[in-house]
């Protein structure tokens, strides 16, 4: 029987448990150059110690106006390189493996003099409107993601996340809900994330897996349901992703009809249904904060990981604590015996 701390191997990554920290944006960036400060080398370096299998570096954005704030990580510069190395290295000590979810934020990028995306369609009253991509920029834009993830290879990650979800740019070109394009990239809706992907793939070792972050549906009145996000799903495994990290939601403000889930595990028979449909390992996410709850899904083979969020943001050690509390056995380190011992 599997469980939440059984190893897995996928491709070249070996992670010694199937627990996932999420990307999470720390918004810590003072210096706004797009480099990691040691808040994020303790951040993410104490969940390694704290256990977690796979730690996914929050979002990094591959252009300075594709930040959702001035203080958000960037993958745009070679300077940027060296710091989110010295996290992966520290992480790999520690038995953690490390990959960076690469993203672009497209319309909600709050601090872009003049944000970008599909169309002219602001996120809400409190957002800047902003100007449509020409074709030409949005066929020039995979690069973009492509130098990215070429930098992310060479401070060596162990894996590569693009962000698909939430409402940022690949999330508003796969929705009719943001696309009203009359050109190729409003027609398929595909085309720009399976593009991205196939950049990304191409700037990758064989080996290493590329995970795309979708929303399976969205809340707002008429946006898309699960067999559209299957379908999305489905070329974007063709064009080279490897594993899917499934989300939900963040294209637009609420329906009230549409109102998203708050109980636990809201999210996982997305999961179940996308792993069913597309034939891809996932990655469950949402209010999995309950040990048990997260070895259920494990267990129940609703998805090969389970990320934890909220959870891992109150306790480092989340993963040490889910151990003990579940009687598994786990590398405690030897400077917190003490604490775990019965």
């Amino acid at each position: 029987m599997i469980d939440l701390f059984t190893p897995w191997t996928f491709k070249g990554l070996k992670l010694k448990n199937r627990v996932v920290m999420p990307p999470m944006c720390q918004y810590s960036v003072e210096k706004k150059d797009g480099i990691a400060t040691d808040w994020h080398y303790v951040h993410y370096v104490s969940r390694a110690i704290g256990g977690a299998g796979l730690i996914i570096i929050e979002m990094t954005d591959i252009e300075p106006d594709g930040r959702i704030t001035d203080n958000d990580l960037g993958l745009w510069s070679d300077e940027q390189i060296p710091a989110l190395a010295r996290i992966v290295d520290a992480c790999h000590k520690y038995g953690a493996k490390v990959a960076i979810q690469i993203a672009h934020a497209g319309r909600k990028a709050q601090d872009a003099p003049v944000p970008v995306a599909p169309s002219a369609i602001a996120f809400n009253d409190q957002y800047k409107t902003p100007r449509a991509l020409t074709t030409d920029e949005v066929k020039a834009m995979p690069d973009k993601y492509a130098q990215a993830v070429k930098r992310a290879v060479q401070a060596g990650f162990d894996a590569i996340e693009l962000h698909g979800a939430h409402g940022y740019l690949i999330h508003e070109f796969q929705s009719a809900f943001t696309n009203k394009r009359t050109d190729e990239y409003g027609k398929d809706l595909t085309k720009f994330g399976t593009e991205v992907s196939r950049a990304a793939k191409s700037e990758m070792p064989a080996r290493m897996p590329l995970i795309m972050r979708i929303s399976a549906i969205e809340y707002v009145k008429g946006g898309y349901g699960l067999d559209h996000s299957i379908a999305l799903a489905r070329s974007y495994k063709e064009a080279g992703v490897d594993l899917f990290h499934v989300s939900a939601g963040g294209e637009g403000p609420i329906a009230a009809a549409g109102k998203p889930g708050t109980h636990a595990a809201y999210q996982v028979p997305f999961a179940r249904e996308v792993r069913k449909a597309v034939g891809t390992p996932v990655i469950a996410v949402g209010r999995l904060d309950d040990p048990a709850l997260a070895n259920a899904v494990i267990g129940n083979e609703d998805a090969e990981l389970v990320a934890v969020g909220r959870g891992m943001l109150r306790n480092p050690y989340w993963t040490l604590e889910a151990a003990a509390k579940l009687h598994k056995d786990t590398n405690v380190p030897m400077q917190y015996l003490t604490g775990f011992a019965h």
